[in-house]
């Protein structure tokens, strides 16, 4: 009655509504949009931090029965799964409140386990998603950021770290070395690079002409996206509009970007380059990569003599966190914790 061509066809046809139906479910798009409600939250959130960083807020430093109050670190974790270093930093925040504040951004799509610890009871923030290499990852550390600001006028320096970090020192090493005279005072620690050999191709992700023209190519950075930052730079990140309309653009050509590693350096560079160290805090390894991303550390590696290496660096400083390190080094690395990590 029919011949096969024509039933073939006609299958064919009658199926392309089902393949738009369940395409995002089979083949989920790479790139995560960010919508316009989304952006209108971080916008209001942004204009509170600022506006109360502006009138000194409720945190301000000269509190009631307070005199010469200590700064404090905010420590910004961002997660797509669990903390699984938790009971390592939980022996690091130990004895030392009053000192730090805790924000985490756990992606909300992701079924995330409370960590346990005191010190992270209630520090979850309101989240959105994020996809790495995308500029979600952006407004995640801009929507922490903005949370510590608005939270405590005493939080100085802001340290974003990932799950797969942990600390390289004592939490008192850390702090003293920020706020003692180790280090220029009141710089951020950012790593700053401008001769990489893919840079151009990172540039014209968008297009060729798509950064122009806030972002001229001679001034467009890269560095870590892992970074402790004053809070001056902080307020800069946040107050932000002009070139972060241009590094949250899709591009075009999606194995050459990666705007988190690009909006962090070149903003900050353009804005206040002799505020900026230009180097990160803490040690990653990308001469062993794989598929993007840094070398993974596994448990029969963690030894006292890895975590020496780790905190070398090129100048004068020591690194003060590390990362990748697989959830399994838990055990390994709780078991060397206070008498190598923090003995110091």
């Amino acid at each position: 009655m029919f011949n096969t061509p024509f039933v073939v066809s006609f299958a064919l046809l009658l199926s392309f509504p089902l393949l738009f139906l369940f395409a995002p479910q089979i083949f989920p798009p790479k790139h995560i949009e960010i919508s316009i409600p989304d952006e209108l939250d971080d916008l209001a959130l942004f204009r509170r931090a600022t506006l109360n960083s502006i009138e000194g807020g409720s945190g301000a430093i000269s509190r009631l029965g307070t005199t010469n109050p200590r700064k404090k670190i905010a420590f910004l974790f961002l997660t797509n799964t669990d903390l699984h270093f938790a009971p390592l930093w939980d022996r690091f925040f130990a004895n030392h409140d009053g000192l730090f504040n805790i924000y985490i951004h756990a992606d909300p799509s992701i079924n995330i386990s409370p960590p346990g610890g005191r010190v992270f009871n209630g520090r979850f923030i309101a989240a959105k998603r994020t996809k790495r290499a995308s500029p979600t990852l952006i407004s995640a550390a801009r929507r922490l950021m903005a949370t510590a600001l608005l939270d405590d006028q005493l939080n100085s320096y802001f340290a974003l770290v990932s799950q797969h970090c942990i600390p390289l020192h004592s939490f008192n090493f850390i702090y003293n070395s920020l706020f003692a005279s180790q280090f220029p005072e009141y710089q951020s620690f950012i790593q700053i690079l401008s001769n990489e050999s893919y840079m151009w191709d990172r540039y014209v992700a968008r297009g060729e002409t798509a950064m122009l023209p806030e972002v001229p190519f001679d001034r467009f950075r890269f560095g870590s996206q892992f970074f402790v930052l004053t809070r001056r730079h902080a307020l800069v990140v946040i107050r932000d509009r002009r070139l972060w309309r241009k590094f949250r653009l899709p591009c075009l050509n999606e194995d050459s970007c990666y705007p988190e590693e690009h909006y962090f350096p070149t903003l900050l560079s353009m804005e206040d380059p002799e505020g900026c160290t230009q180097y990160t805090l803490t040690r990653v390894n990308w001469t062993e990569s794989v598929d993007g991303h840094p070398r993974t550390y596994f448990p029969g590696e963690i030894s006292p003599e890895l975590i020496y290496k780790l905190r070398e660096s090129n100048s004068t400083y020591s690194h003060m966190f590390a990362r990748k390190f697989s959830p399994d080094c838990l055990k390994p690395l709780m078991d060397i914790a206070d008498r190598v990590i923090f003995r110091d």
